[in-house]
């Protein structure tokens, strides 16, 4: 398992309140809905950022724009 770093987060009394009820539906610690909350959320935008990245090649592709693999030699 990769080592995990540590750090102190500040939430309002009414936001952790909230993310208590929130990892109980799901049978989480905080600490664990928190992680869980943050991995969903990096990993939409790892997909936005391939997807926007696919989308821009596409179109400079039909703009007549050259591919990496056009520019190398």
């Amino acid at each position: 398992m990769a080592a995990k770093k540590a750090f102190l987060l500040r939430l309002s009394q009414e936001m952790w309140e909230e993310l208590e009820r929130w990892a109980a539906d799901d049978f989480r610690s905080v600490n664990g809905q928190i992680e869980s909350i943050l991995h969903e959320a990096v990993s939409r935008r790892r997909q936005k950022g391939l997807a926007a990245k696919g989308r821009a090649e596409a179109e400079g592709a039909s703009l007549g724009g050259t591919s990496e693999a056009e520019e190398k030699p």
